[in-house]
């Protein structure tokens, strides 16, 4: 799958492949099996309605389609280093 590259702070979670799209009241549902053999399920809820011929071409556009799905990385707080603790000397 070809995509412009995520910023740094993305990671890949699953590339899938869709095998499947169910309409549902507001929107899609996609099915499909991941790079890593696993499978998942992807709700798209619309804002808008569409009525039934559009939800049929965008449901056949969708299943002809591929997902990368992608997280941004936690920021780990930057704590100060502390030095190592003396200990008296006899």
């Amino acid at each position: 799958m070809a995509t412009p590259n995520p910023p740094d702070d993305y990671v890949t979670v699953a590339d899938l492949e869709i095998d499947a799209v169910r309409p549902v009241t507001a929107g899609f549902v996609l099915e499909g099996r991941g790079t890593d053999s696993a499978e998942y399920s992807l709700e798209i809820n619309l804002d808008m309605p569409i009525d039934r011929r559009t939800r049929t071409v965008v449901g056949e556009i969708l299943s002809q389609s591929e997902c990368r799905l992608r997280r941004r990385v936690p920021k780990r707080l930057r704590t100060p280093r502390r030095s190592p603790e003396r200990t008296p000397s006899s």
